[in-house]
């Protein structure tokens, strides 16, 4: 028997689409749902400059009727009829992995982020896609594992960057120790090692410390981080501890990571005074483009520099993505990137 060799790539690379879910009534973004869906469609805008969308939504017209309302054009939107929970395609939505050179569509469990918000719809979405043809021939696995893509990084060479606190939650694998775990996701995901982040959090978040949030992997050996050096803040001790960790973690070849440290968003809350996660870790890359979130801040200028630094290549644009805050998540977390070779 030959052996197959598995690898799953880095968000970096060629995409055939983005998948989003469109905001709907039904969902808790109702007592603000005009403003989130506009928010919505300024992301598919810039995402339809480059390659296509797929989107879904319960009442599937209505939401293509709404966008192109907006001013969205119909024609890279590929739209399908599926019941969600809510918006966070980036954990419910398909990982892809590459077997001998070949895309497979994983389809990992999705438990409202450790039980804590309703997920029976979501976690239907990407077998849904599949009956419905959306990756046409690529066949689909059924993993046994609890995972959110937004708690993962991957270099496309075979490292894994992701946080024990949300991994380790006792409701998502309680059965499975940390040396399970990493073996599972070392084999699935074809990836040579795990590096895991013990520090580092921001308040209000409901994902128990998503990579997404803290640090990212960019091309050339980057890691774009998230500091705060503000002393009086609540999250120094912890990010600052999560900057030495990034420091000592080394690339396959023994060399320490390029570090690139994103400026500290201004403290936002909600209506209740409970503080909000801002972070501009939450970039998504899709072809061509880096699209980053922001909050009106003091700061966003020079969160954009910073990405910049990691993709030079590439046309860096700012999103308006304060109304996202209220839901606990922002640009990167309501996206999910489908690599080339995917769609029928």
């Amino acid at each position: 028997m030959i052996e197959t060799i598995r690898r799953f790539p880095a968000e970096w690379e060629d995409q055939d689409a983005v998948l989003m879910a469109w905001p709907h009534e039904g969902t808790d973004w109702a007592p603000d749902l005009r403003a989130v869906q506009q928010v919505t469609i300024e992301i598919a805008r810039e995402i339809t400059r480059f390659e296509q969308l797929l989107l879904v939504a319960p009442d599937i017209e209505g939401a293509v009727q709404s966008m192109v309302e907006m001013g969205l054009p119909p024609d890279p939107i590929r739209s399908f009829k599926v019941p969600t929970n809510d918006t966070w395609a980036r954990d419910f939505g398909p990982l892809i992995v590459f077997d001998a050179k070949k895309p497979v569509v994983l389809d990992f469990g999705f438990n409202g982020w450790g039980l804590k918000f309703p997920s029976d719809l979501d976690n239907q979405i990407t077998r849904r896609l599949a009956a419905s043809g959306a990756f046409g021939a690529c066949p689909i696995e059924t993993m046994g594992l609890i995972l959110e893509g937004g708690s993962i990084e991957s270099d496309g060479r075979g490292t894994i960057l992701t946080t024990a606190n949300c991994l380790l939650s006792p409701n998502r694998n309680p059965h499975l120790s940390r040396d399970a775990i990493e073996s599972y996701l070392c084999r699935v995901l074809g990836a040579r090692r795990v590096l895991w982040i013990e520090n580092g959090h921001l308040a209000g978040d409901d994902t128990d410390s998503h990579v997404d949030t803290l640090a990212r992997f960019c091309p050339d050996d980057t890691i774009v981080y998230t500091a705060c050096e503000d002393t009086a803040d609540e999250h120094y001790g912890a990010m600052r501890a999560m900057a030495d960790e990034l420091r000592s973690f080394k690339t396959l070849d023994g060399r320490p990571y390029r570090l690139l440290a994103l400026p500290w968003p201004e403290a936002v809350y909600d209506e209740d005074g409970q503080r909000l996660p801002a972070t501009y870790a939450n970039f998504l890359i899709i072809n061509g483009a880096v699209l980053v979130p922001v909050y009106g801040g003091r700061k966003d200028s020079a969160a954009i520099e910073v990405i910049s630094q990691a993709f030079p290549g590439r046309r860096v644009t700012a999103v308006h993505c304060l109304p996202l805050l209220p839901g606990r998540g922002s640009l990167h977390c309501i996206t999910m990137q489908i690599p080339k070779g995917v769609l029928a």
